[in-house]
């Protein structure tokens, strides 16, 4: 199993275990939606690079980058590390190994 796909499975069960501790500690429906919904396209673009399709790392790379957009927001308007400051801590090195993983892809081709 390659590093991008090791990484977007990591980040994808992250983002839903955070969507579900949003909803059972706040009841926000938006955490559960956004990180159950995230977390699933992530583990998606998993399968799909599993299987061979090289799109499913620029999928994973443009989930985990709106992923960490939004808490980068949300972590400048609240700034509590908690959930924004840890996923953002864990989501930017996702993402630099998700990018590595795509100069690896085209040097390949």
């Amino acid at each position: 199993m390659n590093p991008g796909v090791i990484a977007a499975i990591v980040y994808g069960i992250l983002a839903i275990v955070g969507g579900i501790m949003g909803y059972v500690q706040a009841k926000s429906k938006i955490s559960l939606l956004a990180g159950c919904g995230c977390g699933l396209l992530l583990l998606v673009s998993a399968l799909l690079q599993f299987q061979g399709q090289s799109w499913g790392l620029i999928f994973a790379v443009a989930v985990t980058l709106i992923l960490l957009l939004a808490f980068v927001m949300r972590w400048i308007k609240t700034r509590k590390f908690m959930p924004a400051g840890l996923m953002l801590i864990l989501g930017i090195p996702a993402l630099g190994v998700m990018i590595s993983q795509m100069g690896i892809l085209t040097a390949l081709k």
